[in-house]
């Protein structure tokens, strides 16, 4: 009976409001005053965010029973792994209408061999990927298109605790869905998401497949990137995190310029202040990240920096841990001069630092060109070219002929002045390629296809 009575209730509903709208629709207006509605805005935003589809294959470690161990050599830690298919959905942001870049998360597209973006407007397009970064969760993809709308980007720094926020994305594969709130914290860090963390908070709902989705203001500008969420089923309890539009701006730039993030580096230790270290050490703020020590020729040493120091803006904007700190560098790229505001000695100071490069910052090929695989590059100096820093043996690069210490100066007779151009330049041949080489004071083209 509850069930006949249920169904009858939505048959009264239904026909209720079909008589209403045939008889009388919504007012626009009430008491001479506009209905107040988000729908303006999106129309013009909502088709620069995108869904993402990815399909690939993982490697899924198997368990062996122990009697069999012996034969799959587990004693000295080798695990059988097979290749298990998988399929995946996000969403993403088109950042460059032009250029078509699209930016979504890392760990949207990780291992896929396939990406289908597919467009408000229903075109499904393959797309390229260009450059992640998976200590920020960023990724920058590419698509040839035409008419495209990209989103606006705002300044994240500008946002404040209560402003309205926006999510657009596809949740769970249902397509586009917009859902909205209010920005509920900044600089939410320590949560152990990402390696790097500055994140937006908000309570406006995001769910599984609004990774990588937009989350914008009221006018519709990117403040974020949709990224996690906090709950304790899975679902939206209205905790969510976005990385901020500016450090996504800041990655993706890298991205663009060099292939891959070229992380700057302070050179610095510390923990965040709390109030037992503030008591402690007789400090008097309660937020900022305290320096516990100063790498030897480093970019903090060479600024001046020294243990005790408490930093607690950068670029006049506040730190409050020092997580948030490791996250607002660990986007700047490196030999970017930011400004740092400590305490010390409980006087408040500005210092300029130039920040160094991380470790190991050398750009692969793989997103160039097949054949250029196995070499590293960097830009040269004063804009003159690409300087082939390694090539791998028995690599394509090697193959052709591509040697350390080369400068590509050109591609098919149109100069190259850094990888920008240079990947640019190879997306825009097809066929034989010839790359102008500067070897010591000898110059040669090589040849590829």
């Amino acid at each position: 009976m509850k069930k006949i009575s249920y169904l009858s209730s939505l048959v009264l509903i239904a026909i209720s409001l079909n008589f209403y709208s045939a008889s009388a629709a919504l007012p626009l207006r009430v008491n001479d005053q506009p209905m107040p509605s988000l729908a303006p805005m999106l129309e013009y935003t909502t088709p620069g965010v995108v869904s993402i589809s990815v399909a690939g294959t993982h490697e899924v470690k198997q368990q062996v029973p122990d009697a069999f161990k012996f034969f799959f050599d587990q004693r000295r830690g080798k695990q059988p792994a097979q290749q298990r298919p998988f399929r995946g959905l996000g969403s993403g942001v088109i950042i460059d209408a032009e250029l078509g870049y699209i930016v979504t998360n890392n760990h949207v597209i990780d291992q896929a061999d396939e990406i289908m973006v597919t467009l408000k407007d229903g075109r499904q397009i393959e797309a390229k990927k260009i450059g992640t970064d998976a200590a920020s969760d960023i990724a920058l993809l590419q698509i040839k298109a035409d008419d495209l709308t990209a989103v606006a980007i705002a300044d994240s720094d500008e946002i404040r605790v209560g402003d309205f926020a926006v999510a657009i994305g596809s949740p769970f594969g249902l397509g586009q869905t917009v859902t909205s709130g209010i920005v509920s914290a900044l600089g939410r860090s320590g949560l152990n998401i990402e390696n790097l963390e500055d994140f937006i908070q908000t309570d406006a709902a995001i769910n599984s497949g609004n990774s990588g989705g937009a989350l914008v203001n009221l006018r519709g500008e990117l403040i974020g990137i949709n990224t996690a969420i906090l709950g304790p089923s899975g679902g939206n309890v209205g905790i969510g995190f976005a990385i901020p539009s500016n450090m996504m701006r800041n990655l993706t730039n890298q991205i663009i310029e060099f292939g891959e993030v070229r992380r700057g580096v302070l050179g610095i230790t510390g923990n965040s202040i709390n109030p037992e270290l503030a008591k402690a050490m007789d400090l008097n703020t309660n937020h900022g990240g305290f320096v516990s020590q100063v790498n030897a020729n480093s970019a903090a040493a060479e600024a001046g920096i020294k243990a005790g120091d408490i930093i607690v803006a950068v670029d006049g904007k506040q730190v409050k841990s020092f997580n948030a700190l490791r996250g607002k560098i660990g986007s700047i790229g490196a030999g970017k001069k930011v400004k740092i505001t400590l305490i010390r000695d409980g006087n408040e100071r500005v210092v300029t630092v130039k920040l160094k490069s991380a470790p190991d910052s050398q750009i692969a090929a793989a997103n160039l060109h097949p054949m250029l695989d196995g070499a590293k590059f960097n830009n040269a100096d004063a804009n003159q070219g690409v300087d082939v820093s390694d090539v791998a043996n028995n690599s394509p690069a090697a193959a052709i002929g591509l040697k350390k210490g080369d400068i590509i100066a050109g591609v098919n007779r149109n100069r190259v002045r850094n990888l920008a151009e240079l990947r640019t330049a190879l997306e825009s041949v097809d066929g034989v390629v010839a790359l102008n080489i500067l070897r010591g004071n000898t110059e040669l083209y090589l040849m590829i296809r």
